[in-house]
């Protein structure tokens, strides 16, 4: 082979190893840590039992009127320490299939409960600080939150709920309800509705625990996944799940 074709050969295998290795430093670099200790959202009572001042008689007669809410609302919220928040997917590693779990704890949610009406509730931002996601691979969390979650730029995961679907007007302590959740999921700068099934029991007058669960598309957040040696393949879709437990506050 001639002298100047071995230099050009030597130079793009250089060139090559040099652009990988800037690559790998990038995506396996540390990652960014959290911003200090975050708490959840409050959550002011929306009373419907305030009818509008520009409603004639005559539609009001006509619109049914939402239950009216309790005076006596119960302002809960998730116990981090014994909640996590989680997802699930499927990958072909080193030639077999794996599951990813990724997890954390620091996640927040105030809710507003109404004990004469379940139906009531409300729920302000579900927040997950995803600069603490962690699954059982360093070199993955650090590919996770650098490049897939970009968590340097944004830091949280939001869930803002938007309505309660399937929840009875009537409720007791030990009573365990199912019903679904439909809301806003942002992450990063992409926003879109989901919904969550979930069921959640009424442990005493101050304590509940129950678990909600999606599935979504990385297509739809474009969540690209970055080329990894070993790694062939990883599914698009993707579980996402918060078991928890919300206590009342004072």
């Amino acid at each position: 082979m001639p002298r100047n074709l071995l230099l050009v050969v030597a130079g793009v295998i250089v060139a090559g190893l040099l652009t990988v290795s800037a690559v790998a430093a990038f995506v396996l670099r540390a990652p960014a840590t959290p911003s200090g200790d975050f708490t959840a959202i409050p959550v002011a009572p929306t009373d419907t039992e305030s009818a509008d001042p520009t409603t004639t008689t005559e539609t009001a007669t006509e619109t049914p009127q939402p239950t009216p809410i309790s005076a006596e609302l119960i302002t809960a919220e998730l116990v981090q320490a014994d909640s996590q928040a989680r997802f699930i997917i499927n990958e072909v590693l080193d030639g077999r299939p794996n599951t990813v779990v990724g997890v954390t704890d620091q996640v927040a949610a105030q809710i507003l409960i109404d004990p004469a009406n379940p139906a009531n509730v409300q729920m302000g931002p579900v927040q997950l600080n995803a600069r603490t996601l962690v699954t059982d691979s360093g070199n993955r969390n650090r590919a996770i939150q650098n490049i897939i979650l970009e968590t340097g730029t944004y830091e949280f995961i939001t869930f803002t709920p938007k309505s309660f679907v399937g929840l009875p007007e009537t409720g007791a302590v030990g009573d365990t309800f199912v019903f679904q959740i439909v809301g806003d999921l942002t992450i990063r700068d992409e926003t879109h509705e989901v919904t969550f099934d979930a069921t959640v029991t009424v442990d005493s007058d101050t304590r509940m625990h129950g678990l909600a669960t999606a599935s979504i598309l990385r297509s739809t957040f474009n969540l690209n996944v970055p080329d990894v040696p070993f790694v062939a393949s990883v599914d698009q879709s993707l579980a996402l799940e918060l078991e928890f437990v919300a206590e009342a506050v004072q």
